[in-house]
């Protein structure tokens, strides 16, 4: 989970409780899988004894930091930061203890806090004067910016960024006794900016630990699909779409994954891995983090509601757990199924009317009728023998749809609409 440490952090972590920081820019509403890497280390700080804070960029996330980003970012107002941060927070405390009496409770802070009334000029004369624009400049961040790469250039406002990031360690250095940063690799830059703020202004020890950005065994971008981003919010990834994430990842993917997300210790990792080498077709491995990973994230019930929702393709589920799904959820499941659309007006009508005439389900209604016979046909996982079946309102599940099944594995979505 490291990619690079300053000189001297481990033995600093060794001498006893220490606090650590992540910065998180609130730019939406919700944390990403993207932002799990450095969340998940300081869950194992907090857990080793260390107090973590989490940082959320109220001031930086109107600034946006350029750091790997080819343009810069739309600046987001007052309101919607805030709402942001209500939101995080209420994320991160799945992961990190902030309420208990125990002496390392996490602590959120937003530098908006100690920004909003620090002026232009006092910034600049109090801060800027200790860093050297050659210094800023050599930066990786900035110098992509300012390469052939960009058209555009890099804004004043950006360029401030780091500075910016440097003063919230100063501040939490001096007010809150945080010695260590963490954060992703892109962020090795911002961080020692910082340290360096620490050691110019006061003289002090500050540390820099970062852990790489994760990238799948293809080279693609972790938690990135064709649908988006992997989000932690159950409205914008359903925890079924999040569990069947996990679920599909490949195996050298899970391998290294099952290591960075979840808190299951070395030797049942290395015990689950050579089992998945073994057999790698029962995917055992895919199973367990994406059973750690959607409890840490979602709880038990989401879990265990994933998992039915699973067995709706593929396993015997039944009518009473299709009719527990959400909207979102059966969508996912059944997303790229064959869809019809009846008015509701249409019925009561017949099970051979409804899948051969007002859909074309069956092509014909004499197939129709010879599969209802041989038992082939099923309306939302029950099946029908009853060649006269009445269709009606009650067969509608969640309001909008029924579910029709023509053999073992042809499914066909009949959107009811009013």
């Amino acid at each position: 989970m490291i990619q690079d440490i300053m000189p001297g952090t481990e033995k600093k972590l060794m001498e006893g409780p220490q606090g650590a920081y992540v910065g998180i820019d609130p730019t939406a509403d919700s944390l990403h899988i993207g932002h799990l890497v450095s969340v998940m280390i300081l869950k194992h700080f907090q857990n080793c004894g260390h107090k973590p804070f989490a940082l959320v960029g109220g001031a930086t996330g109107m600034v946006g930091d350029p750091s790997m980003k080819s343009a810069e970012r739309n600046l987001l107002d007052e309101e919607t930061l805030n709402h942001n941060v209500a939101c995080i927070k209420a994320q991160l405390s799945r992961f990190l203890d902030f309420d208990s009496d125990a002496p390392n409770t996490a602590e959120l802070v937003n530098n908006y806090d100690w920004m909003k009334d620090y002026s232009f000029i006092n910034f600049i004369r109090d801060i800027g004067k200790h860093i050297t624009v050659n210094y800023m400049m050599a930066k990786d961040s900035v110098k992509k910016r300012l390469s052939t790469e960009s058209r555009e250039g890099m804004s004043f406002t950006e360029f401030s960024y780091q500075l910016m990031q440097g003063y919230d360690f100063y501040w939490l250095w001096k007010n809150k006794g945080c010695i260590l940063q963490l954060g992703g690799s892109d962020q090795w830059g911002n961080i020692t900016t910082g340290t360096e703020l620490i050691r110019r202004i006061d003289g002090g020890e500050a540390f820099a630990l970062t852990c790489p950005l994760i990238k799948k065994a293809d080279g693609t971008k972790f938690g990135k699909t064709e649908k988006g981003n992997i989000w932690l919010d159950p409205e914008r990834t359903s925890p079924y779409e999040f569990y069947q994430f996990w679920l599909n990842v490949a195996d050298d993917d899970a391998e290294r994954y099952i290591k960075i997300f979840t808190m299951l210790d070395r030797p049942t990792i290395e015990a689950l891995i050579e089992e998945h080498r073994q057999d790698p077709g029962q995917r055992k491995l895919q199973k367990v983090l994406a059973r750690e990973v959607t409890i840490m994230c979602h709880g038990q019930a989401e879990y265990d509601n994933a998992i039915a929702a699973s067995g709706m393709l593929f396993g015997n589920a039944t009518s009473e757990e299709l009719r527990k799904l959400d909207e979102k959820t059966f969508l996912a499941v059944f997303s790229g199924v064959p869809t019809f659309e009846i008015a509701k007006a249409d019925l009561p009508c017949g099970i051979i009317d409804l899948l051969a005439e007002k859909t074309s389900v069956f092509p014909s209604k004499g197939e129709c009728r010879k599969m209802i016979q041989g038992n082939g046909v099923s309306l939302n996982k029950d099946k029908v023998t009853d060649i006269n079946y009445e269709v009606t309102e009650k067969d509608i599940v969640d309001g909008k749809y029924i579910l029709a099944q023509k053999g073992k594995k042809n499914y066909f979505i009949i959107k009811v609409t009013e």
